[in-house]
């Protein structure tokens, strides 16, 4: 399942709020890893996909798996038990768990800015980024911006 309007390819940086200067950069994506900062060393991977799995660092061992996405849905580590559903990805929006329902929106995508809830106001901005992302490489973005940094 591609994330709408994204399709990943090249380098994509992702900056604090509406920035786009290169102080504020928070991560970049590169060959299906996700690095610190402007970085491209092995040392600063902070996960990497493989398929549809999301592992820590630069790891492809089953117990290093962070999420797997299936169907949308972002399950913890290697599950795919409802019980263990994070979030749910759907027509640009984030939902807690396994919920489509509007109150339940966590964050939305516009043009490559993503904002808290359902805003659309450039003060909800939480990040943006330069490029296209598949939705495994937008969840390994998420999980950088909002449990490592």
């Amino acid at each position: 399942m591609m994330f709408p309007l994204m399709s990943g390819s090249g380098e994509v940086k992702v900056y604090k709020g509406c920035s786009r200067y290169s102080a504020d950069v928070i991560c970049n994506v590169r060959d299906s890893k996700v690095y610190k900062g402007n970085s491209s060393y092995s040392a600063d991977i902070i996960c990497n996909i493989r398929g549809n799995k999301i592992y820590r660092g630069n790891s492809s061992y089953s117990a290093d798996v962070l999420f797997t996405i299936s169907g949308g849905k972002v399950y913890r580590g290697n599950s795919s038990y409802s019980a263990d559903v994070l979030f749910t990805i759907r027509d640009s929006k984030i939902y807690k768990g396994n919920s489509s329902y509007s109150a339940d929106v966590i964050a939305n995508l516009r043009d490559g800015k993503v904002y808290s809830g359902t805003s659309s106001y450039s003060a909800d901005i939480l990040y943006n980024y330069s490029g296209l992302l598949t939705i495994e490489e937008f969840v390994a973005v998420w999980y950088t911006v909002n449990y490592v940094y």
